[in-house]
Order: structure tokens, then C-alpha cells, then sequence
């Protein structure tokens, strides 16, 4: 620490003590302290001492830091370790397939490419958990000589990954959109698949989405309602029914698609899905859409959520009060609203 001390014979001290005192196995001990100094003025040349200590020091040295439960450590040791060049492109795909580090594992899959990948470690990353491993290994298909394994990942979970896929295929001359509509059509399609379609395709698709809307799981009638939205053909009376789907994920697709035309949807009704008996997810889906109302209808239903069980409905019924509250002078206010507004007491004041 006082190697950055304000005073310049501590600081000098300091440093020709920590000179002396540091080395490769002292370094693991130093390592966090000293990346915590260095963000102070004057903290650098800790760092700068420790740099050189690691860079010289046997690989072996360096793998307590690779396994640090420290992450500003961890993340100090794989950029060293990959700017010398100790691991193997096979080590860093692993970690970028599994690390739970979102950059170590960019790190490690730009390093790992950068390094040259063979089958092992390309496979590594294709099989990898996280989709910035997955898309570097369908990326690097293009460069290895293999784009047609990138038809495998245009159904893939991550949006990332599936445009990834899609660039590779289109690079090699092969349009994704016949694939994706045939596996739309298909009743093994996949999630990934419907969604992907949507991504590529146009409004002429649009049938194929809607017809999966009773698909059986649902995965696949979740990301058709979101394919829907992304073409922009959302149906107001054909996605209604969905409110009720069993499934919370599409539940909160077909509310997301229905904002903005959620004053289409009755009031009452949707007053009557925030009921206490009812599913959390059709009760905060019905809050949304009410919230996208208007301030009275808004405070309509935030008032008697202001003393409800479920926190989360609780608090943003708290703030729309408390929005609205502030936002129109009390003498600018509607009759209803001022009588809301009272009706909400000091939550509301």
C-alpha cells in the first residue's frame, strides 16, 4: 500500500522493500492487494513489479491465479497468461465454454482462435454452455473449411449465436430462410427455429408462426408469439386466448406483444385477472397491460394493490401512485384521479 503512498521517501521505500520481498510465490499471495493498489494515483508500479514477476515466472507459478476466487485476479492472470502464450488453444476454449466470467470468456475464445484451433478445441467451443463460446466456434467454421455445420446452431437458444450461424451459411452462398421454414412446418421444430425465422424472414412467414402458436411446448409457442412481434403482425383478438396459456414464458411473450395496443383489451376483465387466487404471472401480466392504460385506469388498479401480499405488485403499485402523485399538481387533477389519489393516503401524498 505504500508503494503509492502521498509521501515520496515512503513511496521509494516501499518499493525497493517490495522489490525485494516479491517473487513467483509471494506474487500469489500479493496478487490481490496489490490489483486493488494499483487503481489508486501512484498505484502502478506494484503492479508493474508483479507484471514482471509473473511474466518470468514457470507456468506452473501462474495457475493458483487461474483458479483465484478473486475475479479481478483471475481475469489479471488469463490476460497474462494469454500474452505469453502458456496455454494451449484446447485450455482456453474450455474456459471459455465454461467459465461463468462473461470476459474471461470472450478472452479466452478470441485467444483461442487467435491460437489456432484444431478439432478438439473447436469442438470445445461449440459444445460450450454460454453463447459467446458458441458463436466464436460457428464463427471459425467459415475459416476451418467446415460452414456447413453451421446449419446445426440456426435453431440454437442464443440470438447471438443464430445470426452467427446464419452469417457462416450466407458467406458460403446457402440462404437460412428455406431451412428455417421447413423446420417451422416441421412438429419437431425447435424454439430457436421459430424465433430464427422471424430474425430472416418477412411478414409473408407469418403463417407459419401463427400456426404454432398451439404447438405443444412451450418454448416454441413463446418464441412464435415473439417471432409474431418481430414481424410486427400481433392480432389482438387471435393472441387474447394466449393470456391464459399454462405457460408463464408465453404469457409474457403475448404481453409484451400486446402493449401497445393494450387499451384494445377490456378493462374490466383484465381488472378481474389481478385477482389474489389467481397465477403470479397472469396477475402481473394483467398489471402491465392496465399500466399501459392511462394514469385512471393505471390507478384504478394500483390502489387496491397497494395492500396486496405479493411484494413485487405491491411496490410498482406504490410507484404509479406515487408517479402520478407528483407528476400533476393537485389542482390540475380530474375528479376521479383526486379521488384515487386520496383513496392511496400518504402512499399517494
Amino acid at each position: 500500500m505504500r508503494c503509492a503512498d502521498w509521501a515520496e521517501p515512503v513511496r521509494s521505500r516501499a518499493r525497493e522493500l517490495l522489490a525485494e520481498l516479491l517473487d513467483a510465490g509471494t506474487a500469489v499471495t500479493l496478487a490481490p492487494m496489490i490489483l486493488r493498489v494499483a487503481d489508486r494515483y501512484r498505484g502502478d508500479h506494484a503492479l508493474g513489479l508483479l507484471d514482471g514477476v509473473l511474466r518470468r515466472a514457470p507456468r506452473e507459478r501462474l495457475a493458483p491465479l487461474l483458479v483465484s476466487g478473486d475475479r479481478a485476479v483471475r481475469r489479471y492472470a488469463y490476460r497474462v497468461a494469454v500474452e505469453e502464450g502458456t496455454l494451449s488453444p484446447v485450455e482456453l476454449a474450455r474456459v471459455a465454454a465454461e467459465d461463468d466470467d462473461a470476459v474471461l470468456q470472450g478472452r479466452c475464445a478470441e485467444a483461442a482462435l487467435a491460437a489456432g484451433l484444431g478439432a478438439e478445441a473447436l469442438d470445445v467451443l461449440l459444445g460450450g454452455r454460454n453463447p459467446q463460446a458458441r458463436s466464436a466456434g460457428v464463427t471459425a467454421l467459415r475459416r476451418l473449411g467446415h460452414p456447413e455445420r453451421a446449419v446445426e446452431f440456426l435453431a440454437d437458444r442464443s440470438a447471438l449465436v443464430r445470426a452467427c450461424a446464419r452469417y457462416v451459411l450466407r458467406q458460403h452462398g446457402t440462404d437460412p430462410q428455406p431451412w428455417y421454414r421447413a423446420r417451422c412446418a416441421d412438429p419437431a421444430v425447435e424454439p430457436g427455429a421459430a424465433i430464427g425465422l422471424a430474425e430472416c424472414g418477412d411478414r409473408a412467414d407469418a403463417p407459419l408462426l401463427w400456426a404454432l402458436l398451439e404447438h405443444p411446448a412451450p418454448g416454441v409457442r413463446a418464441r412464435a408469439v415473439a417471432g409474431l412481434r418481430a414481424l410486427d403482425v400481433t392480432d389482438v383478438r387471435r393472441l387474447r386466448p394466449l393470456l391464459d396459456d399454462p405457460a408463464p414464458g408465453v404469457v409474457g411473450e403475448v404481453t409484451l406483444a400486446l402493449l401497445p395496443s393494450a387499451r384494445d383489451l377490456p378493462e374490466e376483465w383484465l381488472m378481474r385477472r389481478l385477482d389474489a387466487g389467481r397465477p403470479r404471472w397472469e396477475r402481473v401480466s394483467a398489471w402491465r397491460l392496465l399500466d399501459a392504460h392511462g394514469d385512471a385506469v393505471r390507478l384504478r388498479a394500483a390502489v387496491p394493490l397497494l395492500s396486496d401480499a405479493d411484494v413485487r405488485l405491491r411496490t410498482w403499485a406504490e410507484h404509479a401512485v406515487r408517479r402520478v402523485a407528483h407528476r400533476e399538481p393537485r389542482a390540475l387533477r380530474s375528479p376521479e384521479v383526486a379521488a384515487l389519489l386520496d383513496r392511496a393516503g400518504a402512499v399517494g401524498r
